[in-house]
This record gives structure tokens, sequence and C-alpha cells, in this order.
């Protein structure tokens, strides 16, 4: 636990209370979430009565009013448990903020409050077939109709795609103007033309319902419109650095959780007439996990730290997010290793968390387009 991010007797609170509400309605539940593919809503509810959504949101628009620090702990606390099911941190710390920071006064009060609540699930469709993470690239269009847009067009790997109400379209309002004719929309689940897709089978992530969803000719209200035409390549380029301080969050404490499975097991485990934690290698290299972890606990408090100040750029949250989950694989896959042929059973936490950890290094934008953004601001052009 960090020993001087400001935390407050309120941020204490909220941590015990996220710490039961995960022992209590995701842990015994998540089996059966995985072979469900996906969490049911109501566990939006239960999260929302608790004020564990949305706690960076206003008090006025129905969020905890509270910093970053209450976002981190909520998202902590599920890395801790291996929940990548419930996606608490894309609904409130993702969605939320574009509605926010560039939603009109009537579109704040009509999904803010009710996101809060749970009533109102969200997601974000980005990525689309061939684009992958080229944002300025997306073929999605939404064309003006009198006081309407139009839109058309796919998009895959799309995170709460079955339970999600409302999204956030990224489409091509002018699509000769590349980065510059790139605009955000608010798309209710249950608009004609609008179709989800199957929930596609991952590696990973079971519990966690991803899709396709598909766009016929939808048509929405010209103020379904999130901030200004042409500006959502900015706004996504503004909010993406705390999108992806949120993938480094769980990256850390799924690491930190995989160290301490793994010493627990070794500790009860005996081979040749001995634990296996006796053992030199089983030692040493728990040892290299443990500081790995404490690394990345380190740099990543400091970027929260700064985020906190308003201070973190986009290089830096780039650093700690392509740093910290090519961390968790290594130590996930480091630690099943010492549970021999049972870590590859799924009964056994740590199977899960290695699963898990492979999509880290790729969403939120892959670790190679992460190095594309730290090495900009490295050199002068040429």
């Amino acid at each position: 636990m960090s020993t001087f991010l400001p935390y407050t007797d309120e941020h204490h609170a909220l941590r015990e209370t996220a710490r039961r509400f995960v022992e209590r309605e995701i842990k015994p539940h998540y089996a059966q979430w995985e072979k469900d593919g996906m969490v049911p809503k109501s566990l939006y509810r239960k999260a929302g009565e608790l004020g564990l959504l949305l706690t960076g949101i206003p008090e006025a628009y129905g969020g905890g009013g509270g910093d970053f620090l209450f976002a981190h702990i909520v998202n902590e606390e599920l890395g801790f448990a291996g929940a990548t099911g419930p996606q608490f941190g894309l609904h409130s710390d993702i969605v939320a903020p574009y509605i926010l920071h560039n939603g009109s006064e009537a579109q704040k009060r009509a999904w803010l409050p009710r996101m809060a609540s749970g009533e109102v699930i969200s997601g974000i469709g980005m990525t689309e077939p061939g684009t992958g993470s080229d944002l300025a690239g997306v073929r999605t269009t939404a064309r003006r109709d009198g006081d309407e847009y139009v839109i058309k067009g796919q998009k895959i790997f799309i995170s709460n795609g079955q339970i999600a109400d409302l999204f956030i379209v990224v489409a091509k309002t002018d699509p000769t103007k590349g980065a510059h004719g790139v605009s955000l929309f608010l798309v209710e689940a249950d608009r004609p033309g609008f179709a989800r897709g199957r929930n596609l089978e991952k590696a990973g992530m079971s519990a966690q319902d991803t899709s396709e969803l598909f766009f016929d000719d939808v048509r929405v209200p010209a103020t379904n419109l999130l901030g200004e035409e042409g500006q959502g390549f900015r706004y996504l380029m503004t909010e993406l650095p705390q999108e992806r301080l949120i993938v480094a969050i769980t990256a850390v404490a799924a690491a930190e959780e995989a160290v301490r499975l793994a010493v627990e097991y070794v500790e009860e485990r005996h081979a040749f007439g001995k634990p296996i934690a006796a053992l030199q290698n089983t030692r040493f290299k728990l040892a290299e996990c443990r500081t790995e972890a404490a690394v990345g606990r380190a740099f990543l408090e400091q970027c929260i730290a700064k985020h906190l100040k308003g201070e973190l750029d986009t290089a830096e949250a780039s650093m700690a997010k392509y740093w910290c989950t090519e961390m968790q694989f290594r130590v996930a896959d480091a630690c099943l290793q010492l549970f021999g042929g049972y870590g590859y059973m799924k009964e056994y936490p740590i199977s899960r968390l290695w699963a898990d950890a492979r999509v880290q290094r790729i969403y939120g934008g892959t670790t190679e387009i992460m190095k594309e953004i730290i090495s900009r601001g490295m050199f002068h052009a040429r």
C-alpha cells in the first residue's frame, strides 16, 4: 500500500466498502459469470447503491465528487480480485468523463445520474475491423440529415457490448479530413438499426462481454453529438491518458495478487520431501517477481500523484500502461510456472490472472503504439 499518496479517512472507508463488495457480490459468483460470458446488469445497480460508480463525477450529476484516488481504489480492488468481468473502470472513469467534459448540460443531466446509480450501463465504440489503434482511420460515418445524424458502420471488440444501454460512438462526420473529421456521438442501444453481434469468445476475461456492434443507418438527433463536430479526435487524445492509467492500476494490482498466490502455494506444496519454497529457484524467482511488482507500483503511484495535480502527460501515461502491463504478464507467467500443471487448471485463480493479463498489452493502445507515443517527444522532427 502507498506510503505517499494523500489518502484520507474517506478513501480508506471506500476501500473497505469496495473490498466487502468484491468479497460478497463478486467472488462467490465469478465462476458462473465466466460460464455465462458476462456479469449480470444488476451488479451495476448494487455497485451504484454503495457509491462505487462515477466516484470522480460531481455530486450535482449524481457522482461521488471525489478525486482520482477514489477511482484508483475501486479499480485496484477489482484488480486484486482478478475480477475483469465488471467493467466499472470503463463505465465510471472512461465513458463518464467524456460526457462530463464534453457534453451539454442536458446530456450530463440525462445520463450521468443514471450511470452513477447503475440504472444505465455504458460502453465506447472505438475499434473497428482493420483499424485497431488507428482511431483517425475509422470508417464508421455519421451523415447530417436535417436535425438528425445517420450513423453507418461497424465496431469490434467492444467491452460491455452485450449489456450496455448507452455507447459513445466514434464516427467520421467528414471522411475527407482525417483526424479532423472525427466526431463523437451518444447512441442508445434501443435505436432502430442498431444491433449487437455475438458475445465474442476470448482467450481470457471470460466473465466480460465483448461484442461487435452494427449501425445500419441508425438515426440519432443532432443533440446526441457529444461536444463539437470534428473535435472527436482531440477529445479522445485528451481522455486516453486516464484510460491508460486505469489499465496500469489493474495491472499492478493483478501482479501483486499473482505473487501473493504463488507464495501461498509454494509454502504448502511439497516436492523432493520439502516445500517448494525451500528451493533456491523458487525463492529467487519470487524475489524477482516481487521486485518487479514493487517497481511497477512505485512508478504507477508517481503517475497517479501527477494526475491528481493535472500534470500527467500523454507520454508518461503511455509509459505506465506499457511497462506495467508487460510486467504484469511477466509476473503472472513466472508465478503460474511455479504451480506446475496445476497452474494451467482453471480452478486455480493463477490461471485466470495469467489468461486475463495477455490482453492488457493490447487494449487501450498496444505496447507498440505506446512506444511510438513515448518516442515522439524524444527526437526532433526529421
